[in-house]
């Protein structure tokens, strides 16, 4: 088993036929990821990549029953993509795309709250279940199928994780990655949640960073958990100045909870293995599960 994606997924892209898009799809289905078609308004019809394009999500769901997007639609047309793919009933969308207007994402927020379906993202490298399905655009190579759950607000540390684990001996059950933006569909503590509940995830892998709450209230939640798990967590951002945003939109030191040192501090005492530089995840999921 695997959380929100896997070989059985049925995914659609939207924003299929453009250059972003394009490059990724490709990529998807070199991997092995089960595209069954995509969304590219006033394209319906055509072929692309070896697919079927189609004008709506609505058009795309009777067509192939997918139930999982792909969202590579320009920042200001994004809020709306995600909206439709709701509305159309997908259950997991996975929003790529960068610099959508916080105005956009509250609306959007709003919007999915009572619905049934899964945002991830926006501003996000995607999910991986490694040798099943892989939605986004991480480096499918990196990731080796194992038993060690990975979320993150990073990116390229989502690549670094994976890729110490897989050199420790052990592999990633899902990988996902959060987004960086200060309104994002799933936070740390959902992510979480789903792995503590994923009989094949032994352990999880949490990657922050500073700014934010995301962090303590998963660490509030794990300390509370009937499940347990072992839970490694890297805070990124130790050297940042206060007051400055570091890499993501959601990244900036606003009080002194929000500093690396402060976060860690929380993580330790609700039980997390806190390691202090990304070069020692590895090292600390081989003494855990060894």
């Amino acid at each position: 088993m695997s959380v929100l994606v896997n070989k059985n997924s049925k995914i659609i892209v939207q924003g299929f036929t453009g250059s972003e898009g394009s490059f990724h799809s490709e990529q998807m289905i070199n991997y092995g990821t089960n595209i069954v078609g995509g969304v590219t308004p006033g394209k319906g019809g055509k072929i692309h990549l070896g697919k079927p394009v189609f004008n709506t999500v609505q058009q795309a769901i009777n067509q192939t029953d997918a139930d999982t997007s792909i969202i590579f639609v320009p920042a200001g047309f994004a809020a709306d993509a995600i909206m439709e793919a709701c509305d159309a009933g997908i259950k997991v969308i996975v929003a790529i795309t960068e610099g959508i207007p916080i105005s956009d994402m509250s609306k959007v927020f709003t919007y999915i709250k009572n619905k049934n379906c899964r945002l991830i993202g926006p501003n996000c490298p995607g999910v991986i279940t490694p040798d099943e399905a892989k939605v986004g655009i991480m480096p499918g190579f990196v990731f080796k199928k194992g038993r060690v759950g990975l979320v993150s607000k990073s990116g390229t540390l989502t690549y670094e994780a994976a890729d110490q684990i897989s050199k420790a001996g052990y592999g990633i059950s899902t990988a996902i990655g959060i987004g960086g933006d200060p309104i994002i569909g799933t936070t740390v503590k959902e992510a979480v949640q789903y792995f503590f509940n994923d009989p094949e995830t032994d352990c999880v892998v949490m990657i922050g960073e500073i700014g934010g709450q995301l962090e303590a209230d998963a660490a509030d939640w794990i300390k509370n958990s009937n499940i347990q798990k072992p839970v490694i967590g890297f805070i990124a951002g130790e050297t940042a100045p206060k007051g400055r945003t570091m890499g993501h939109a959601g990244a900036i030191v606003g009080g002194k909870d929000d500093t690396a040192e402060a976060k860690k501090d929380i993580l330790r005492k609700s039980g997390v293995n806190v390691v202090d530089s990304p070069a020692n995840i590895g090292f600390e999921v081989k003494k855990i599960l060894k």
